[in-house]
């Protein structure tokens, strides 16, 4: 019997992860959607070399100076997630405008490459019309998905928080997915539309 109370203590004194399970599980998941991008980056980056003339004749510019402002945001987004995360930390309610912040920044981005995407639509651009279509809105709507679903984790985050039931780990793991969102723009940004 003592051997018993003896692992009934040790079971007790477990202690807590070093990271959270939510957020090592949207680790794991950013990390295989990072190498994702990065195959369909190396296979644009190929076509893009192996062509003669690019962007292919009768196809479009890509707009990268009109998307600087898109990309501003959603950078300034990231910075308003940090923020919230700081403010979080010393009382949660205070976390509530950069969080909102963020998501607003978020929508933007998402809505104006919406608004590009039809623009470069009535240029001609489509997924059939060239391989430069063809790579556009495979990559650039692959990150316009994850930036949706980001987007409804922080929603999903928002509402806990209002609420009072946000945990630390559960803003970590939507931290860490808009993150990633944020992240790996910037590189989309200047290989694809340069």
């Amino acid at each position: 019997m003592a051997g018993y109370g003896r692992m009934r203590v040790v079971a007790e004194q477990r202690r807590e992860p070093l990271i959270p399970n939510g957020v090592m599980g949207m680790l794991i998941f950013v990390i295989t959607e990072a190498m994702l991008f990065a195959g369909l980056i190396s296979a644009f980056t190929i076509i893009r070399n192996s062509a003669v003339v690019w962007p292919p004749p009768g196809q479009p510019r890509l707009p990268f100076a009109e998307t600087t402002l898109n990309t501003a945001a959603l950078l300034l987004s990231g910075a308003s997630l940090y923020w919230a995360r700081r403010r979080f930390a010393r009382s949660r309610l205070q976390a509530r405008s950069p969080l909102l912040l963020a998501m607003a920044l978020g929508a933007f981005f998402v809505i104006f490459q919406g608004m590009e995407w039809g623009a470069m639509l009535r240029q001609g651009l489509t997924i059939t019309s060239s391989s430069l279509g063809s790579f556009f809105y495979l990559i650039v709507g692959l990150h316009a998905l994850h930036a949706v679903v980001a987007l409804a984790v922080l929603t999903y985050a928002a509402m806990r928080l209002q609420r009072g039931w946000l945990a630390s780990s559960q803003l970590g793991t939507a931290e860490v997915f808009w993150y990633f969102v944020v992240g790996v723009w910037p590189v989309l940004w200047m290989v694809v539309y340069r």
